[in-house]
C-alpha cells in the first residue's frame, strides 16, 4: 500500500511539473507574438496545476500530515489568480499587456515559492 501511494505521489508530481511546463511554455512562446493570446497550453497547464496541486495536498494530508499550510495557501492564491486571468483572457483576440505579464510573472513566482520556501 505504501509503495502504491509513493507511486501515486510521484506520478502527481510529474503531472504537476508538466502542467507548469505547459503554462510557462505556452506563455513563453507568446513573448514575441503580436498579438499575444492565451493559448491552449496555458489553459490546460493551469487546469493541470490546480487539479494535481489539490491532489498532492490531499495525499500529503492523508499521509503523515506534515503540510506547510501557509505555503500551500500562498501557492493556491497565486494559482487562482493565474487561472482567473487565463480564463478571462482565453477568448480574446489580444491579451492586454498587463494581464499577460501578470500571468507570466505569477507563474514564475509560484515556481519560486515551490522551490525556495
Amino acid at each position: 500500500m505504501v509503495r502504491a501511494m509513493e507511486l501515486l505521489h510521484s506520478l502527481l508530481v510529474l503531472l504537476h511539473l508538466v502542467g507548469f511546463a505547459a503554462l510557462f511554455g505556452g506563455a513563453f512562446v507568446q513573448l514575441k507574438a503580436d498579438p499575444r493570446v492565451v493559448n491552449k497550453a496555458m489553459l490546460h497547464g493551469a487546469y493541470t496545476q490546480v487539479v494535481t496541486g489539490l491532489l498532492l495536498v490531499g495525499i500529503a494530508e492523508m499521509g503523515d500530515g506534515s503540510v506547510n499550510h501557509a505555503k500551500i495557501a500562498v501557492k493556491t492564491l497565486v494559482l487562482a489568480a493565474i487561472l482567473v486571468l487565463v480564463l478571462i483572457n482565453r477568448k480574446r483576440d489580444a491579451v492586454p499587456n498587463g494581464a499577460f505579464w501578470a500571468i507570466f510573472g505569477l507563474t514564475l513566482a509560484n515556481a519560486a515559492v515551490a522551490v525556495f520556501w
